[in-house]
């Protein structure tokens, strides 16, 4: 009785050890919406659920005056800013001409991308939505993908699941194809792309936007990372960048470079501190009178350092700046202008009366 006793003790200790090991190893895991992207050279995800929850967006919905937007919520019911709690991004490596041939009406050369959407919508209108869209349908591992034509590409779409949809522009079906077997596979904590697995360890937790990108994996020469302005950052080869932004008191933001070495993370806080003089420089020359006080606590807050082969940028936006980004009256964005109607000359006004 006394063995049984303790081998039911060790078996319920056993299980209990195995559901703790499983939280922690799902809580330092990426969401499960990066974890289902396929192969890119940068990634970014964002979730906007926790700050509904707070109550910081804003209730009014975003006006966009695009008959193909106002289409798509008539039919499916979603919108955006209401419906959608988390997105994440892969941003693929533009074709080379000599292997893809451009497809009619498009640019030559384009960055390609695959999408997870995760939200609330009616997945039946949804469906008869793409439905009519669709040039064509497969079926994949007993999931639909609609072939929309758009723009002169080719879009497919799947909705893998309650609320969780995969898009993709690819050249072909295998980016979606990855996506609906990683769902498949139920997304494992240690499953997803390289760049994630090897990288999201580095994105502080509570992290509401992050991105990872190999801004520079050709391991042979310095690579480019133009900023507006038109400013560019030169990044030594295999560099990596991993950016967040958490919201606490304030909106903090970092941004890790990991390079190859000592030398190439001080070539990086060199050429990022020179930056940002030029830049706070524009910044002070365009406000003489004095700069927006949410400004001037993120130009004081920037700092920029070096350990080991990683540059490190951290900067932190005061919290009146994000509610005062979601208290002002929404955007209305608007396509071309409507053409203005004539107005009649007086003497044409004079030949109707008559």
């Amino acid at each position: 009785m006394r063995r049984r006793t303790i081998r039911i003790t060790f078996a319920v200790a056993f299980i209990a050890l195995a559901i703790v090991a499983a939280f922690l190893l799902r809580k330092r895991a990426a969401p499960e919406p990066a974890r289902l992207l396929p192969e890119a050279e940068a990634y970014v995800y964002f979730n906007l659920k926790p700050l509904r929850e707070l109550g910081v967006l804003g209730n009014k919905p975003i006006v966009i005056d695009d008959p193909q937007y106002q289409e798509f919520v008539r039919a499916t019911g979603i919108e955006f800013e209401r419906d959608l709690d988390e997105a994440a991004f892969a941003i693929h490596a533009p074709p080379r001409l000599a292997d893809v041939p451009p497809t009619a009406g498009a640019p030559a050369e384009f960055r390609r991308y695959s999408e997870i959407f995760r939200g609330h919508f009616d997945s039946q209108r949804v469906e008869e939505y793409f439905r009519k869209l669709a040039r064509s349908e497969n079926n994949y591992r007993a999931v639909e993908i609609y072939v929309i034509p758009l723009e002169g590409r080719t879009v497919r779409v799947a909705l893998l699941g309650v609320g969780i949809a995969a898009i993709s522009n690819t050249d072909g079906p295998q980016a979606i194809h990855s996506m609906i077997d990683r769902y498949k596979e139920l997304a494992l904590p240690f499953g997803g792309p390289t760049l994630i697995r090897n990288y999201y360890r580095r994105i502080p937790f509570g992290s509401l936007l992050w991105a990872i990108a190999g801004v520079s994996n050709n391991g042979i020469q310095a690579t480019p990372l133009t900023l507006p302005g038109g400013f560019d950052l030169f990044f030594p080869a295999n560099t990596v960048l991993v950016g967040s932004v958490r919201y606490t008191t304030g909106i903090q933001l970092r941004a890790d470079a990991f390079t190859g070495g000592p030398e190439q993370a001080k070539q990086v806080v060199d050429e990022t501190q020179a930056f940002l003089g030029i830049f706070h420089g524009l910044e002070n020359s365009m406000s003489p009178g004095g700069s927006d006080p949410d400004a001037k606590a993120f130009f004081d807050s920037l700092q920029v350092q070096q350990y080991k082969n990683r540059a490190i940028m951290t900067a932190t936006l005061p919290a009146t700046f994000l509610k005062k980004l979601f208290s002002e009256p929404p955007p209305q964005i608007v396509g071309a202008p409507a053409t203005p109607t004539p107005t009649p000359s007086p003497k044409a006004k004079k030949r109707r009366k008559r």
